[in-house]
């Protein structure tokens, strides 16, 4: 696999990740298991083996994670001292990330705030959940933050509503957007974790609807970089076919 690079210096690597691949092994996989799926981590090792000399195994120098189905920016330091540097802005939330995602009906508003808590979902140990502050069993849930805008608003000839969004998560959970995309009863068109039964989806998409298109952090050099990233192939189609004419995104 050829991973497109958006962004290379002495200390950083930033690469477009594309869909249906896992960042990184889990960290305990059972010595019975069956060969691994290869990940974007070792494609990265075959051309920058010097990534084994940063962070640990099996992230290395990856600083923040997207899911298996989530494509776009992900950012990764080449050596420890940008790594920590990177990692104190994510931890502190000085580190600016926007998301495109499609989902299922037409919101009422056309900008808004999700804040809850998230934790893993006792039903279901790979999913996560919301939680609320007043509700009990609350202890070790995290402050979860996501702010979304409208950007479009679909209708397509069978009645469904699909409405495109940009979104700004303010804190970094697992599976944080997708959580709170479904709590407000708009999930991702695709999701098939945390979408809705019987949920609708166009034939020509063989995942959930979400891309990091856009970062901004500090490098180690004290510049400001951003970076950007455009939808792929797969995800514009489905908005072509609704009409969408804007083709920047």
């Amino acid at each position: 696999m050829e991973l497109k690079t958006i962004y290379e210096d002495n200390d950083v690597l930033v690469t477009d990740k594309p869909a249906g691949i896992v960042v990184f092994p889990p960290v305990f996989v059972k010595a019975t298991a069956d060969k691994e799926e290869k990940t974007l981590i070792d494609y990265l090792l075959e051309k920058h083996s010097d990534l084994k000399n940063t962070g640990e195994k099996p992230r290395y120098g990856i600083v923040h994670r997207l899911d298996k189905d989530t494509s776009g920016i992900l950012l990764i330091a080449k050596n420890n001292k940008t790594l920590e540097l990177l990692q104190k802005q994510f931890k502190k939330r000085e580190v600016k990330k926007k998301y495109l995602a499609l989902v299922i009906g037409n919101l009422k508003s056309n900008e808004g705030k999700i804040e809850t808590l998230i934790g893993r979902n006792p039903k279901d140990g790979k999913k996560q959940k919301v939680y609320l502050p007043y509700e009990p069993k609350t202890e070790g849930k995290r402050e979860a933050i996501t702010e979304y805008k409208v950007i479009e608003r679909f209708l397509d000839k069978n009645g469904e509503n699909f409405t495109l969004l940009e979104i700004t998560p303010k804190t970094g959970r697992k599976h944080q957007i997708r959580t709170h995309l479904a709590y407000i009863g708009h999930p991702i068109v695709g999701d098939k974790s945390y979408g809705f039964k019987n949920q609708s989806c166009p034939k020509e998409l063989n995942r959930h609807f979400l891309h990091a298109s856009y970062l901004k952090i500090k490098l180690v050099t004290g510049e400001t970089k951003e970076f950007k990233s455009k939808l792929l192939e797969d995800l514009k189609k489905v908005l072509y076919k609704y009409g969408y004419q804007n083709r920047n995104l």
